[in-house]
């Protein structure tokens, strides 16, 4: 089993250049952290190249993976490759998962620019929860950063991520239907069905741009009462996903 004992060990460099989307770029890999978010994805099919532990989490570490990819680092040198505000004592290297091929489209979800990271991990294991595994991301938050991966526990590794321009969308988008989810002014969430749509979720402080939203074929608002103007988007798409998916189970 190996050990690194020393933060200006030279091995680390490219491990910590994967906190940075150049990094990550570069070297077609990606960090996850924390030993819930590592089984998931480790049980749905993902391979860790390496894994990173501590002696107090080692025991852990051997649930996951084999000693041959297993390293046991000092807990500064823990701080150092972790991105949590609190070190979990774990953190796995993996390569990036495979391009999903355009005929993997599904129903499922669409984020248009949505730039906070953890509306976006949390969209995505909301998205996985209610059976909709196509996730498209049009511009915004890097689907790949710590946080984005934290805020999925894990599930994105369920999740058939495609990473579209919105022209890109509406050539391959096929027979599905476009649904904008909108603040005020569109159907209620029990006029959609769930099969051949993409849920469209927008920016949190702009929503979905106006000619997007013309490009879509229907719109939708949730109901509220009149003491709040919007929900945050991660629970309005939360919400929607819920609903759509409510509703599939009584047709």
């Amino acid at each position: 089993m190996k050990k690194i004992n020393s933060r200006q060990n030279k091995r680390l460099k490219a491990i910590i250049a994967l906190k940075r989307p150049k990094g990550r770029k570069s070297q077609k890999k990606l960090l996850l952290e924390g030993f819930r978010a590592l089984e998931t994805v480790i049980k749905a099919g993902w391979s860790p190249l390496e894994l990173f532990c501590t002696e107090k989490t080692l025991d852990l570490a051997q649930k996951l993976a084999s000693d041959e990819i297993i390293t046991v680092v000092t807990a500064s040198v823990m701080e150092k490759l972790s991105s949590a505000q609190t070190a979990s004592g774990l953190v796995g290297v993996f390569k990036f998962p495979k391009i999903p091929k355009t005929e993997k489209l599904s129903s499922g979800l669409v984020l248009s620019e949505i730039a906070d990271p953890g509306n976006m991990g949390t969209l995505i294991r909301s998205s996985i929860a209610l059976g909709f595994s196509s996730i498209v991301i049009v511009g915004g938050a890097d689907p790949w950063s710590h946080k984005v991966l934290q805020a999925t526990a894990g599930t994105i590794a369920h999740a058939n991520i495609f990473q579209w321009s919105w022209e890109k969308l509406l050539k391959n988008k096929n027979d599905k239907e476009l649904i904008a989810l909108i603040p005020n002014g569109g159907d209620k969430p029990d006029s959609i069905k769930k099969n051949k749509s993409l849920l469209v979720v927008g920016n949190e402080a702009h929503g979905i741009r106006k000619e997007w939203i013309n490009d879509c074929n229907k719109k939708v608002t949730i109901p509220m009462t009149k003491t709040a103007e919007s929900l945050n988007a991660a629970v309005a798409g939360s919400i929607t996903l819920y609903l759509l998916s409510n509703l599939s189970l009584h047709q």
